[in-house]
């Protein structure tokens, strides 16, 4: 029994109830059908529960005796769920309504584990009726709801922290996240939706203070080659890409996918013609790049010359405009980070990174404008300009100066007015130099 104290317990058994509600509907009314022709042990039961003597009944109860024991002790509640919580006369119309005890979550990974084998059309149980598989496939969906239901509670009753628990240490002791993901494409779109939010789920659950998904992971790293290459599957792209953001939340995995070949994949999945994927690549594209700082600066001190030369010509200098303006606000962000201080040095020290930027100054966008604006002034404002950028700039002088005269912000920006003002104050006051 996966809970424990009796408060606990209730919240568990109205979710238990609400999944069995028909059953105990219908049977109740043939119950209440049958009971009102005058059964006279029924009518002895109620005078001994009448005056709180249940024990010298009979066992004959009605269906209110075993439902009002929900708010009494957990063993009650315990019989309420379970097929001996009522018995005697009835106890095979109790048996109907309740056929076994609750199952632990960890008894419902087990279960999903084992049907997630009925997935898998070309290996697993090949005579097997179509029938049969159809029937366990309606099994694992359920069970793949119950997951959910667990970890994110519903209207009714929060998540218990220690059935989440209990769930995601039995998840990640085989090998079920395996078969998850390997079996998605043969689920109905409901179940994919209800297993890409348990595998998002369960990347955040702690187990003893630790993220027990990062250790799975990083002992079964080739999962991530698996989640990258789903991005090329038009059907299951925004599910593959669901898990694999949630993911790469942990730092080992980030380092992997960073050091790996997988992130050059990314210059072409921002630009696939779906826009729903291209948008998810992006936002995917963007977390790797930004959530763990160290391990980006490292990346990008690393791989600065050929990451930059793709990132300009693929992203910056794309014919698509969402491309360009995504990409500009991204390199924005990398670059005025103060982890990637020394990356940022080296990049306004290239003539190439600054045509480039001085062409996106001239886009007819204003949004694209005023995020080309925040990565120029880094070009300006650095006091160790090599020669050849200052008299790029100086040769460009008027035009700049006409061109960041009219850059303005739909709203009122005192901190953009005065980076602004700072930038022409510079660019005025630039002489040219001799080149080394």
């Amino acid at each position: 029994m996966w809970l424990q104290d009796q408060d606990s317990y209730s919240k568990n058994v109205l979710t238990i109830k609400n999944q069995i509600s028909k059953e105990i509907s219908d049977s109740l009314s043939e119950i209440s059908k049958r009971r009102t022709r005058g059964n006279k042990r029924l009518k002895h039961s109620e005078s001994f529960r009448s005056r709180g003597d249940l024990h010298n009944s009979h066992n004959n109860y009605e269906i209110g005796s075993c439902a009002s024991k929900e708010a009494g002790t957990a063993d009650s509640s315990r019989r309420l769920v379970s097929a001996s919580g009522c018995s005697g006369g009835d106890s095979s119309e109790m048996r109907g309504l309740f056929k076994s005890k609750p199952r632990t979550p960890a008894d419902i990974v087990r279960q999903t584990r084992d049907l997630l084998l009925y997935a898998d059309r070309s290996n697993s149980f090949p005579d097997l009726r179509e029938s049969k598989r159809e029937e366990k496939m309606v099994e694992l969906s359920k069970s793949i709801r119950d997951l959910k239901l667990i970890l994110y509670g519903n209207s009714e009753a929060e998540p218990v922290a220690e059935a989440c628990a209990q769930l995601t240490q039995e998840f990640f002791k085989a090998d079920t996240l395996r078969r998850l993901l390997t079996s998605l494409p043969n689920l109905n779109l409901e179940a994919r939706k209800d297993a890409t939010q348990v595998v998002a789920n369960l990347q955040r659950q702690q187990v003893n203070s630790r993220l027990i998904a990062a250790d799975y992971l990083e002992s079964n790293i080739d999962l991530m080659d698996f989640l990258v290459d789903g991005f090329e599957n038009t059907d299951m792209a925004l599910h593959y890409g669901t898990m694999f953001r949630e993911c790469i939340r942990h730092q080992i995995v980030a380092k992997y996918v960073l050091d790996s070949e997988h992130v050059k994949k990314f210059f072409y999945y921002i630009q696939l013609p779906n826009f729903d994927i291209a948008a998810d690549a992006a936002a995917t594209f963007k977390e790797l790049l930004t959530r763990h700082k160290s391990t980006v600066a490292e990346f990008l001190i690393k791989n600065e010359d050929w990451f930059f030369a793709d990132y300009n010509s693929k992203l910056l200098e794309s014919t698509n405009y969402i491309t360009r303006r995504q990409a500009i606000k991204l390199l924005g962000d990398i670059l005025l980070d103060r982890s990637n201080s020394a990356v940022m040095t080296k990049y306004v020290s290239s003539m190439d990174n600054l045509r480039i930027l001085m062409n996106l100054l001239r886009e007819s966008s204003k949004t694209i404008q005023i995020e080309a604006f925040h990565v120029f002034k880094l070009f300006v404002a650095n006091q160790n300009k090599p020669s050849d950028i200052a008299n790029i700039l100086v040769a460009n002088r008027n035009k700049l100066l006409r061109l960041l005269a009219d850059i303005k912000p739909d709203k009122e920006d005192e901190r953009f007015d005065a980076d602004k003002a700072q930038v022409v104050r510079e660019i005025a006051n630039l002489k040219l130099r001799e080149l080394a």
